[in-house]
């Protein structure tokens, strides 16, 4: 029986998802004639997947620590190598050697009159099989910087410039002080980041118990959520200038790779940075004197938060090894029967923090379990007409290392025959989640229609659905999403391996997982583990089957296909969306600004409240000058005629030539120079942003130059996402129409 909030949305959804079910399935890139065919063949694929296969080789592959370069994370990789050769596919390890640091020392306390020495341990749970092991990492953010210092310790929130600018309002500098952040509200590695832009020496990191803990539910090993002792450890390169390997941008890091000198990294910090627990970051955060935090500053620990900087000096010391290690990815190859130089590219990463059951062994579970399904078929008979690539990468959690050198090292050879990039990170009970390049959504959509969810036993399409009508702002939002027949997926960031395809080479891509209902503290700690995973995640494993599944289905709709699934349309409408978005942004900051600076003139800010007295005004801001959108609007224009024309076009057999320009087309929507001041992002519509890190920033160029008040930037940069525009519209007319 459905108890959730969205259960009445979901009622709502039944009777169309079962008139759908009645009428002949429309299947993008496949006449009529062959569309049947194709749907019994996913029928089959879908009766080689089993859920306890899944739920073994989470138990298997998660039974031990297994981070890039040790000896387990290798042992994982032959296994992943072995098991793709049995089920038919050539596979192979591809070894990069990269810059991995692991900590020879990490020194955290407090001194005054009330020291205190943190732990940096998580302890062993007897609820937890796994939680005891040797061959744990530490808890550390990797590509802090080596460092030994002590000074004051300010708090603020979570590390975000505008918390830096409430700082400033209230005359607290930062500089020649270590910094203690939550976690959460942006990216970890954005954090130090700032910190060390405003002058910090060093950088603390601490998960709060209003964000990830006791605040949500029962802790572990009682409940999902983090327990006081637990830690999150993870990357803290600045992704956002590149990610691979920091000595190697834009080549392979092969064994004769050049490489740069490591003070020359510019996606390396300067500062040490070490992530801790509540449990450790009680005692600083209580040594903090100075004004009461705000409300919005304020976490779940059982105490007044201040802001300092506090009088008790706090000693921070940090050393690393910096050694260059092996970093194994798996390659495994089924050539195609008709197409064999078209690939499909599918990828999750193997390597782990720590045991990692979640992420990301619940991801390559998956994905191993499509590969052996899509092998007995080939044993059938059923072999793929376009080739495919399944990809086991190693070295992610440090900073997308293995994905990004195999990328780079095989970059030509991508841009030439990658028709998709399809990609999956951890899995677990609940919705579907799709991000991606938007002329996919369409296929996405056909996808999600035709994959029952577990739980509710409607299409996980429909459920989505329901869950996007429930999360609408206002009732005439939640009528126009019930009445719509398919859902927009999500734009990409970064974070996951997908970053180097579509942003570096403009292969079109998409990233699958199921969620919502798996909360939980385990993230990057010693508890993502199986024990937990079993009891928290995904029980009976069956959300393994349904992402099995939706990529599955993808990569074979892809792979026979006689037209390739683009729908241009469906990139022109959401581009155009972004087109709107940047106005209004523009109109907002101008009308914003004209009022603040009001306001200071009045003198409004000294009279509003008591608190306020003790605060600065703002300094005023210049105007916000006129943005001339008529470029973009032009470019858009042209695309919307040339989109409506491919979309009127009655689906035939397409050459092999044709399908090859319809699949290069994204690489159109590069730009050469890159983005500035981070020339590796190519792509003019998806990065991660600047100060958001995964989270991605749609025309970047020109939302970053608007949000940074960077006027004439702005101007520069409409121009060239404007001639990228232009660019794919000239393109698709010559070459698909």
């Amino acid at each position: 029986m459905i108890t959730s909030p969205i259960s009445q949305l979901m009622a709502a959804l039944l009777l169309l998802s079962g008139i759908a079910s009645g009428q002949t399935k429309k299947l993008s890139g496949f006449p009529d004639s062959l569309a049947a065919a194709q749907l019994r063949l996913e029928t089959q694929f879908d009766q080689h997947l089993s859920s306890a296969n899944i739920g073994a080789t989470i138990k298997e592959l998660a039974s031990q620590p297994h981070h890039i370069s040790s000896a387990r994370g290798k042992e994982v990789a032959e296994e992943i190598k072995r098991r793709f050769n049995s089920y038919g596919w050539d596979a192979s390890l591809a070894t990069y050697q990269v810059l991995f640091p692991i900590p020879t020392e990490r020194v955290l306390e407090l001194g005054g009159p009330k020291p205190y020495k943190a732990l940096l341990k998580e302890p062993a749970l007897p609820e937890d099989a796994t939680s005891g092991q040797a061959g744990q990492l530490p808890t550390y953010n990797c590509w802090s910087a080596d460092g030994d210092v002590k000074a004051g310790l300010v708090f603020v929130n979570y590390g975000l410039p505008e918390d830096y600018d409430y700082l400033q309002r209230l005359g607290i500098s930062v500089k020649g002080k270590i910094v203690i952040a939550k976690y959460g509200r942006s990216w970890r590695g954005i954090k130090p980041k700032v910190a060390q832009e405003h002058g910090a020496i060093g950088c603390i990191i601490y998960s709060d118990p209003r964000d990830d803990g006791y605040y949500s539910g029962d802790v572990y090993p009682k409940g999902a959520f983090k327990n006081e002792y637990g830690v999150q450890r993870g990357s803290i390169m600045d992704m956002v200038i590149y990610p691979g390997d920091p000595l190697t941008p834009n080549v392979g890091a092969t064994s004769e790779a050049k490489r740069l000198k490591r003070e020359e990294a510019p996606n390396l910090l300067k500062i040490p940075v070490i992530p801790i627990s509540y449990h450790d970051a009680a005692p600083l955060l209580q040594s903090l004197e100075g004004p009461v935090a705000p409300d919005d500053w304020r976490g779940g620990l059982p105490f007044t938060y201040h802001i300092g900087p506090g009088t008790t000096p706090v000693h921070l010391k940090m050393k690393f090894d910096w050694q260059i290690r092996p970093c194994y990815n798996v390659v495994a190859t089924l050539k195609g029967s008709k197409f064999p130089d078209q690939w499909i590219v599918r990828g999750n990463h193997h390597d782990a923090w720590v045991n990692g059951a979640a992420d990301p062994i619940s991801g390559i579970a998956a994905m191993l379990e499509e590969a052996k399904a899509i092998g007995e078929l080939a044993k059938q008979g059923n072999k793929p007409a376009r080739t495919l690539v399944y990809c086991a990468w190693d070295g992610e959690e440090p900073g997308l290392l293995g994905s990004t050198e195999w990328v780079e090292d095989h970059a030509k050879e991508l841009q030439e025959k990658a028709v998709v990039y399809i990609n999956s990170d951890n899995n677990g009970r609940g919705f579907l989640n799709a991000s991606g390049s938007h002329a996919l959504e369409t296929l996405v959509n056909e996808v999600g229609r035709d994959i029952t969810d577990p739980q509710t036993n409607v299409s996980v399409l429909a459920r989505r659905q329901a869950l996007d009508a429930l999360r609408a702002a206002t009732p005439k939002a939640k009528k126009e999403k019930l009445a719509r027949q398919s859902i927009n997926i999500n734009a990409m960031g970064s974070g996951s391996d997908y970053s180097s395809f579509l942003q570096h080479l403009g292969v079109p891509s998409l990233d699958y997982s199921y969620g919502g209902e798996d909360a939980g503290g385990e993230y990057h700690s010693i508890y993502d583990s199986y024990d937990d995973y079993r009891r928290f995640k995904d029980p009976t494993f069956d959300y393994g089957v349904a992402l099995s599944k939706t990529a599955g289905h993808t990569v074979l709709r892809i792979a026979n296909a006689v037209n390739v699934p683009f729908d241009f349309r469906r990139l022109y409408e959401t581009v155009n969306t972004y087109a709107s978005e940047l106005s209004d942004l523009s109109n907002n900051l101008r009308e914003a600004t004209a009022v603040e600076n009001q306001l200071i003139n009045d003198n409004k800010y000294a009279l509003a409240t008591d608190t306020a007295k003790h605060l600065a005004a703002p300094a005023l801001k210049d105007p916000v000058p006129y943005i001339d959108f008529t470029p973009l609007q032009n470019a858009l224009a042209g695309l919307d005629s040339v989109t409506q024309q491919l979309s009127a076009r009655k689906q035939g057999a397409n050459s092999e030539a044709v399908n090859k320009a319809l699949y290069q087309a994204e690489q159109q929507l590069l730009y050469a120079g890159g983005l500035p001041n981070r020339s590796w992002y190519k792509h003019t519509l998806y990065a991660p942003g600047f100060y958001t890190g995964y989270g991605v920033k749609t025309i970047p160029g020109v939302r970053e130059a608007i949000e940074q008040r960077r006027w004439k930037e702005a101007d520069e940069q409409i121009k060239i996402v404007s001639e990228a525009i232009v660019r794919l519209s000239g393109y698709l007319q010559k070459h698909a129409l």
